[in-house]
C-alpha cells in the first residue's frame, strides 16, 4: 500500500496512488451561517462543555471550506444538517438542497425532527431527490422511537434513502442515546439503511455487533481512531480483525470542517487499520473511501461517467 499521507497536501497523491478518482465523505458539515456560527461558539466554549478544547480546524468561508475539500480531492460528499427544536427541519432541509444546487460537489441532503408534520417535508424531500438524511438524537434530545418518527422511518426504508444517525453516547451521552434504543428502531425496520456516525463512539464492539445482524447497517469513521478520540475513546484491540468480517459495510466520514486536526488524520487512521490485517489493505481502503460512500449515496453511474 502507498504511504498514507503525512499532511493534508499529500492526500491526493495518496488517493490516486491508491486507484481511486476521489474520495467519498458522508459525513461533512455544512449549515447557514447564523447556525453555524452557533456550533462554532459551542467548540470554542469545549473545555467547559465537553472537558476537553475542541479547536475547529478549518474555521474558514463557506467558498473556502468547498475548496478545501476540493484541492483534497473529496470528489462527492454529504453536507450534513440537523435540527434541535420544532419548526427548524423543513427550513434546514431546504438549505441543504439551495447549497447543494450550487455546489455540484454536494448531494442534496435532509434532516427530520419528531413533529407533527415531519412526513410530509420528508416525503417532499425524497420526491426532489434527497440522498441522506441526518439524525442527531444528542443534540436534538429527542427519542428515536417517538411515534411522530414511526412513519418517517418506514418511508425512508422504503426509499432506500440512508440515515446517518448520530445515536451513541459520546462525545456526551443524551436523554435518549445508546444504541440499544435505536436498535429498537432497527427491531421495527430492519430494512432500513442506517449509517452509525462515528462507528457508535464509545461503543464501538456494539456497533459493530448491529452490522453483523442487520444487512443495512453501516457505520462510518468519523473521528474514529484518531490521536484526539484516541486518548479518551480508544478503539478495542481487534477492531481490524472485526472489521475485516464487514469491510463493505464502512464509509468515509470526517465531520470536516469542525474537526480539532486535519483531514490528513482521518486518512491516516483508516490507513493504519487497512495494514493492520491482511485481509483488508487496498481493496478494503477503497471501498470505504471511495465505492461504498458513492453507492449508498446514488452515485456509482454518475462517477463511474464522470471517470
Amino acid at each position: 500500500m502507498p504511504a498514507p499521507p503525512t499532511a493534508d497536501v499529500e492526500v491526493p497523491d495518496w488517493v490516486r496512488a491508491l486507484g481511486l478518482p476521489g474520495l467519498v465523505d458522508m459525513h461533512v458539515h455544512f449549515l447557514p451561517d447564523s447556525v453555524l456560527r452557533k456550533v462554532w461558539a459551542y467548540f470554542d466554549n469545549a473545555s467547559e462543555n465537553y472537558g476537553m478544547p475542541w479547536p475547529v480546524h478549518y474555521r474558514t468561508s463557506e467558498p473556502e471550506r468547498v475548496d478545501t475539500l476540493r484541492e483534497l480531492g473529496v470528489r462527492r460528499f454529504a453536507p450534513l444538517v440537523y435540527a434541535h427544536k420544532p419548526g427548524m427541519a423543513a427550513w434546514l432541509t431546504d438549505w441543504a438542497f439551495e447549497f447543494a444546487s450550487r455546489t455540484p460537489d454536494a448531494v442534496p441532503t435532509a434532516t427530520i425532527y419528531p413533529e407533527p408534520n415531519v412526513a410530509d417535508y420528508l416525503g417532499e424531500a425524497i420526491s426532489a431527490g434527497a440522498r441522506c438524511v441526518k439524525m442527531h438524537v444528542q443534540v436534538g434530545g429527542y427519542d428515536p422511537r417517538a411515534e411522530e418518527l414511526t412513519k418517517p422511518w418506514g418511508m425512508l426504508a422504503e426509499a432506500g434513502v440512508p440515515v446517518v444517525i448520530h445515536c451513541g453516547h459520546g462525545p456526551l451521552p443524551g436523554k435518549f442515546t445508546g444504541l440499544d434504543v435505536f436498535e429498537e428502531v432497527l427491531r421495527q425496520h430492519p430494512r432500513l439503511v442506517a449509517v452509525l456516525a462515528h462507528a457508535g463512539l464509545p461503543d464501538y464492539a456494539t456497533a459493530l455487533g448491529m452490522v453483523e445482524r442487520y444487512e443495512r447497517v453501516y457505520v462510518d469513521t468519523t473521528m474514529v481512531g484518531v490521536d484526539f478520540t484516541e486518548q479518551t475513546w480508544p478503539l478495542p484491540a481487534d477492531w481490524a480483525a472485526r472489521l475485516a468480517e464487514v469491510g463493505d459495510r464502512v464509509v468515509l466520514g470526517t465531520d470536516f470542517p469542525n474537526i480539532p486536526y486535519d483531514y490528513a488524520s482521518q486518512l491516516r487512521a483508516i490507513a493504519g487499520w487497512a495494514a493492520a490485517d491482511d485481509r483488508l489493505g487496498p481493496d478494503f481502503l477503497r471501498a470505504v473511501l471511495h465505492d461504498t460512500p458513492a453507492r449508498l449515496l446514488g452515485l456509482d453511474e454518475q462517477l463511474s461517467e464522470q471517470s
